[in-house]
């Protein structure tokens, strides 16, 4: 039998206590992952959620965000309803929601769909969506990341303040916008039942539009992990090619660093991954040669 991590267990204490304040059934819950946040699938098609602690604002503001869409009709993960949530245990904040049928990644086509329907719709105005933050919890995972020496911590926080300092300085660009603000291709999915739909909805706010669109270049031509032809179908689609942008490679960098980032605050919980976090961190630091560069996802 395989044991539970200590980082599962706490989760489900959480999940336990919170689920029986919003009157659901917690028994036989099965974890499906555990990343930046635990997910867990309930009996009854409920997937619940616990954040890791500090995120109630942004977990008050996905529901809403999900709300706000489902109204709008643009498809997208829904909140289990009649369930007042989140509900925080302990710093931790827990939601609840329908379960999706069978579903895979979306094509470079779905994403760009998806988010031109995202991109066209009027600000909510019944709640505060709030403003993008491309640096939100970064210095946190660096001053985490236990598998880093002084050296590389210190690189990492000069480097996290020069990209500050650049995205300050950005060229006119598309009109702001709701953006998802993690519009990679894995939080576009396409279900077994025809519905392309919008997941991991916590960092959905207003923004440059081109924050979501560089998702999508970073995979083609900064780890090669779609086509040319790929990008080329996701630019006529949506209509417009962020790679010809002035800014483009300011979002660009601040998102492969969001990616190293990533990679080193697994790296902590998960020694197994250092070798993709020192991976990142040299090709970040022009010692692996030009983009593209061969990244294996972390969970």
């Amino acid at each position: 039998m395989m044991q539970t991590s200590n980082s599962e267990a706490a989760a489900r204490s959480v999940l336990g206590a919170a689920s029986r304040r919003a009157g659901l059934d917690p028994a036989g819950a099965e974890l499906v992952r555990l990343s930046e946040n635990a997910l867990f699938r309930l009996p009854g098609g409920i997937i619940a959620r616990v954040a890791r602690a500090g995120q109630a604002a942004a977990a008050l503001r996905e529901v809403a965000v999900a709300r706000w869409l489902e109204a709008n009709d643009v498809p997208a993960v829904k909140v289990w309803p009649g369930v007042d949530q989140p509900i925080e245990v302990d710093g931790r904040a827990v939601t609840w929601w329908r379960e999706l049928p069978a579903h895979r990644h979306g094509t470079a086509l779905q994403v760009a769909t998806a988010l031109r329907r995202l991109h066209d719709l009027r600000p909510p105005t019944a709640f505060d969506i709030g403003r993008l933050d491309p640096f939100v919890r970064l210095a946190e995972r660096i001053a985490r990341a236990a598998m880093l020496d002084e050296a590389a911590r210190a690189w990492m926080r000069g480097h996290l303040a020069e990209l500050q300092a650049r995205y300050a300085e950005l060229p006119p660009g598309l009109p702001e916008s709701v953006v998802h603000g993690d519009a990679w291709i894995g939080n576009v999915v396409s279900t077994d039942d025809g519905q392309v739909v919008l997941l991991d909805l916590e960092r959905c706010s207003i923004g440059p539009p081109e924050w979501d669109l560089t998702s999508t270049a970073v995979k083609a031509f900064s780890i090669a992990g779609i086509t040319a032809e790929d990008y080329g179908t996701f630019v006529k689609a949506y209509g417009n090619d962020v790679t010809a942008w002035a800014g483009f490679e300011t979002l660009r960098d601040i998102r492969e660093f969001r990616m190293t980032c990533m990679a080193a605050q697994v790296a902590a919980e998960n020694p197994a991954r250092r070798d993709e976090m020192e991976l990142r961190l040299a090709c970040l630091r022009g010692q692996r040669g030009p983009r593209p560069w061969r990244w294996t996802p972390v969970p």
